[in-house]
């Protein structure tokens, strides 16, 4: 459980790694929750000689992109769940270079917790500072790598009552786009209630009531963003993804002709990237997989059917205001609607179920479970796929069948959620 207990206890355990004397950015979403965890998270830096300076209500990528081209500062964390219900809260911590902390280095602090140490005293403790000018230099950073002018664009945002709030409509606005903003007053409790990129029914309903050209999305942190036609109809990740690749492309800008994603990225997706000559790289579902795969094939563009898309040329994680810009960038050059950009990829039907069960670990061994998914694949061929995973933070097993039909999607999710509940025990 995230207490301040925990989170005093885990900056004590960074600030020993980092050193006395180090320096940390602490940033945070709405949640309620953050001042108190953030303060906890700052007292125990401090009590290990590190400093802080709290850059306040920041997106995820703010922080990355901070810690990353500043040289006095030694990690970063958020806190944050993202786009997680508001209860939730977590703590996302990134290293000097602005990239996440690989697993190794994550799991060497967790054993460090509670392990005895010396604790400075009078000058030696870390000073806790704010830095009002966080916000600012976020921006001036990303609307220097990103000057790509939308006079005329007329968008709706939707910022989850979140993270974005500090950030997304002055940036397009700066850029001359006329922007609408939905769900911009977090109250510390409606961070992502009905708004952002896992409700689009807000952004959907805004923008075809206003007539806007199209919608963003985003979520509670601001590293994801998803997309809606002028018509209301959504634009996935996946969609987002390829408009971005082939952009790239065409502009000879993309490493190694290649893209990276996850395998529950829609087999259209493939095709469509196939039909183009680019090549599509896959990896497990996170977006640090995708990460790690493109860090070391030297690719530049890589993401998430969940809107979690990295662009390598414009920052070292996902963040879903300068995709936002790259995507009305890429349809300012061609001149098509969102709409005709993303017709570029076909979408095949596909079904994704969130399964209960009581054990979730006995999955690898679940032999029904197994021999139900070779029946389907064999059945489906080249025409669909299947993907079982387990959830990496909740007791559910994620089932996702593609297929020619919707029939065919909803017969094989029925049939593998009844087996997987059959073999792990439903919850």
């Amino acid at each position: 459980p995230l207490t301040p207990e925990f989170a005093m206890s885990l900056g004590r355990a960074l600030g020993a790694r980092l050193g006395a004397g180090a320096v940390v950015l602490v940033g945070r979403d709405t949640r309620r929750s953050g001042p108190m965890i953030e303060g906890a998270l700052a007292a125990g830096l401090a009590s290990a000689g590190v400093s802080v300076r709290s850059g306040g209500v920041l997106p995820t990528p703010a922080i990355a992109e901070l810690v990353a081209f500043d040289a006095q500062l030694a990690a970063g964390a958020v806190i944050s769940a993202s786009h997680n219900p508001f209860p939730d809260n977590g703590i996302k911590l990134f290293g000097s270079d602005g990239f996440k902390l690989p697993d190794v280095e994550e799991s060497a602090i967790e054993a460090s917790l509670g392990a005895p140490g010396d604790r400075p005293t009078g000058e030696a403790l870390g000073a806790i500072d704010g830095w009002q000018d966080a916000r600012t230099e976020y921006l001036d950073r990303l609307l220097t790598r990103l000057p790509h002018r939308l006079d005329g664009v007329d968008v709706a945002i939707d910022c989850a009552n979140g993270a974005t709030v500090s950030t997304a409509h002055a940036a397009l606005t700066q850029l001359g786009a006329r922007v609408t903003v939905v769900a911009d007053q977090p109250d510390g409790v409606n961070i992502n209630v009905a708004c952002g990129s896992t409700h689009l029914d807000l952004i959907s309903h805004t923008v075809v009531a206003g007539g806007h050209d199209l919608g963003l999305a985003f979520d509670g942190d601001g590293d994801r963003v998803l997309a809606v036609s002028g018509d209301g109809a959504v634009v996935d990740g996946d969609q987002i993804l390829a408009v971005l690749a082939l952009d790239l492309h065409a502009r000879a800008a993309l490493p190694h002709h290649t893209v990276v994603t996850t395998t529950m990225t829609n087999l259209g997706f493939r095709r469509a990237m196939r039909d183009a000559g680019i090549e599509v790289r896959w990896t497990d579902v996170g977006d640090r997989y995708v990460l790690a795969e493109m860090r070391a094939g030297g690719f530049v563009l890589g993401g998430e059917q969940s809107g979690h898309v990295i662009n390598l040329g414009h920052g070292p994680t996902g963040d879903g205001l300068a995709v936002g810009i790259q995507l009305l960038g890429a349809l300012s050059r061609t001149g098509e609607t969102l709409a005709e950009a993303a017709s570029v990829m076909t979408r095949l039907p596909q079904r994704l179920v969130n399964i209960r069960v009581e054990r979730k670990n006995d999955l690898a061994t679940a032999t029904a479970v197994w021999d139900a998914v070779a029946v389907c694949e064999h059945e489906l061929g080249e025409n669909g796929r299947v993907v079982v995973r387990p959830s990496g933070t909740e007791p559910l097993v994620r089932v996702m069948v593609e297929a020619p039909t919707e029939a065919d999607c909803d017969r094989w999710c029925a049939e593998l959620t009844s087996v997987t509940k059959a073999a792990l025990g439903a919850e």
